[in-house]
């Protein structure tokens, strides 16, 4: 059997070479990706998750920011098995960037709590409850690549957006990032490598196998039966 599996090696090598198929490009985890383009958002509807109820429109765009702080600190923990996807830099980029505006959309929510919850305590524990919440809210296990891609992208948006300027970014693609959080997608692959079964030459030596090289009758039996394969998606 060894002598075999050298003869297979043997064959297999030049085949392998020619008939590898392009893969998609990094991080591309859907062959066809979803559309989850959206308007762009306020920070008032329901469906981005900010709910604050009798904010202003200062409070909406200010939670509307702290949302998208979140998810992408949430992408910079969850994504780093992608590194093409440079979440956890582009995080830090964006908060070292956009400091000053992100300090003063956190004083804004906190403000908004502290009128609608109650001065002091009650204010703050509203104001805790309401950052585990978004938190939680962009944790996701089935759309993980699809969440992370798209987090990927805005970190790209994040860190040239001019300072000041962040806020034009959530609005512009808040709503993208919510239907991220579910699966979408034809022909959603993964790990390629799952459920893939190796199409073999025969090892049948007396038929197949001359002064050690497969024969010409079983090695175009070989490559048909790889070409089916192929083409059926297996």
């Amino acid at each position: 059997m060894p002598s075999l599996l050298r003869k297979f090696a043997l064959a297999a090598l030049p085949l392998a070479m020619a008939t590898v198929a392009p893969q998609p490009a990094a991080a591309q985890f859907l062959w066809s990706p979803p559309d989850l383009s959206t308007p762009p958002v306020t920070g008032a509807e329901p469906e981005v998750g900010v709910n604050l109820p009798g904010a202003t429109p200062d409070e909406l765009r200010a939670g509307l920011l702290w949302n998208l702080r979140a998810a992408m600190n949430v992408a910079a923990l969850q994504c780093d098995f992608e590194p093409t996807l440079l979440t956890t830099s582009n995080y830090n980029a964006m908060i070292a960037h956009h400091d000053d505006e992100l300090a003063a959309a956190f004083k804004t929510v906190s403000d908004y709590f502290q009128r609608t919850a109650g001065k002091g305590k009650p204010g703050q524990t509203a104001l805790d409850m309401y950052g585990t919440r978004i938190y939680s809210g962009f944790s996701t296990v089935q759309a993980q690549r699809t969440f992370c891609q798209t987090a990927g992208s805005i970190g790209r948006d994040a860190i040239f957006a001019p300072r000041g300027q962040l806020f034009v970014v959530a609005q512009k693609r808040m709503g993208e990032l919510r239907k991220s959080l579910v699966l979408g997608g034809e022909q959603f692959y993964g790990n390629p490598g799952y459920g893939y079964t190796t199409i073999l030459p025969s090892f049948d030596e007396k038929k197949c196998w001359k002064k050690n090289k497969l024969t010409v009758g079983c090695k175009e039996a070989w490559e048909a039966a790889a070409k089916a394969r192929n083409a059926s998606g297996g």
